[in-house]
């Protein structure tokens, strides 16, 4: 009988083993390979630049924002009802095909959308094309983080450290994919940004899924479907607390979108709203990548109380400011507990799950974000026309449900 040889793709990542020298953010290189870290920050991008990019697209075609408005929601109810599915897809099937049928159906997607916009299309063809573009959005941040799990072997400190970074990652992406969509606009046309996304995600996406990493991610492939329904289950009781979080974060991240804009166009400086909110992600990404340095001692539930009263202090200083200024400084101070309760929220995501049920937990809690982010942008909009500055209200609450969340979630689950 003649042996089978594996293809390339098919194999484990052929990376050089951890030196004892190699600590921190030092080992990730290690595991993963040189190029992997800078090719996974990239492929996320398009992500960043998407709902941006169909608010400007849109809102320069037809000059409605209510019309905008509605687009990048379908493009938010797309990738969350579709991004679990996808991770579901992925525990079952592997990394690899999922993203290789979504790279190139998300770019054709978005090219759809910059022709429905472009063309006057009907509301309906407008729409259509948004669910399918936010549905067929490549889910890289989940399952790079899938992908980690496997790398590190679910070593607490090793998978910790990869948390931390993937939560700066995203954040900066974050910072860096609106401010493209915005050059881009401003020096080419509103179209130009979904177009360097689709180009982005063809190119990049694919290149994640070919990466040997893919081999890395645990999945569910071959099991028996007993085995497979035992999954989903625990998936659903371990990542419930965390999900709930997230679901607040993502609320707190839409209202603050949308206080920040009042605010700033209160003061006669709406194009400062940008710039306001950024410094809110700079200081998330940094603190993010401290997470590593707090002690054992500070477990998980104690970092995911510790951040929500954090931000609920820094959303009641945002509350009390009545100039630019003082509200810069309390963003900052904000942004210092978003990045360790997010890294905290991906952690205890990851804990206790099966492995191979890693493609569910992360698409759920990223997809619980999307989902708190319109619902967060719609209701501070709502106050924002209504009562302007004291918009930073929803945040402030959106923070005290994050701190509930944490207060009842099972201390045997989150430390």
């Amino acid at each position: 009988m003649s042996r089978t040889t594996p293809s390339t793709l098919d194999r484990a990542p052929q990376v050089p083993p951890v030196t004892p020298q190699a600590t921190g953010y030092r080992m990730l290189p290690q595991l993963a390979g040189r190029w992997f870290l800078p090719l996974a920050f990239l492929a996320r991008l398009p992500f960043s630049m998407t709902v941006i990019g169909v608010m400007l697209l849109v809102t320069s075609t037809s000059g409605s924002v209510g019309r905008a408005g509605l687009a990048t929601a379908a493009c938010s109810v797309g990738t969350a009802v579709v991004g679990p599915l996808q991770g579901r897809l992925a525990d079952r099937l592997g990394q690899r095909v999922v993203l290789l049928v979504a790279a190139p159906v998300h770019a054709v997607a978005l090219v759809l959308v910059v022709v429905a916009a472009l063309g006057d299309r009907s509301l309906v063809e407008l729409l259509t094309a948004c669910v399918v573009a936010g549905g067929s959005s490549p889910q890289v941040a989940a399952f790079v983080r899938v992908r980690w799990m496997g790398l590190t072997g679910g070593r607490p400190d090793s998978l910790r450290t990869a948390m931390a970074y993937e939560s700066t990652a995203d954040e900066v992406t974050f910072v860096l994919g609106p401010a493209l969509v915005g050059v881009l606009a401003s020096v080419a046309h509103p179209a130009a940004g979904l177009g360097a996304a689709a180009a982005l995600v063809l190119v990049l996406g694919i290149a994640v899924a070919l990466h040997p990493t893919a081999s890395a991610a645990p999945s569910r492939a071959g099991s028996a479907s007993t085995a497979r329904a035992a999954g989903l289950a625990q998936v659903a009781r371990v990542v419930a607390g965390p999900v709930v979080g997230m679901l607040a974060v993502g609320g707190f991240f839409g209202a603050t979108q949308a206080a920040v804009t009042a605010a700033a166009t209160g003061a006669g400086r709406p194009g400062l709203a940008g710039l306001l909110y950024a410094l809110m992600g700079i200081g998330s990404a940094v603190t993010a990548l401290a997470v590593v340095l707090l002690p054992d001692a500070f477990g998980l539930r104690a970092r995911w109380l510790v951040g929500a009263t954090g931000m609920a202090a820094g959303s009641g200083l945002s509350l009390a400011t009545g100039s630019l200024g003082p509200l810069a400084l309390a963003l900052v101070v904000t942004g210092l507990f978003v990045g360790p309760t997010l890294v905290t929220l991906f952690s205890l995501g990851s804990r206790g799950v099966d492995p191979r049920d890693g493609g569910t937990a992360m698409t759920l809690l990223i997809s619980a974000n999307v989902v708190g982010v319109a619902a967060g942008a719609v209701l501070g909009g709502i106050v924002a026309d209504r009562a302007g500055g004291a918009a930073f209200a929803v945040p402030l609450a959106m923070a005290l449900v994050l701190l509930g969340a944490g207060a009842v979630t099972r201390a045997g689950r989150t430390s």
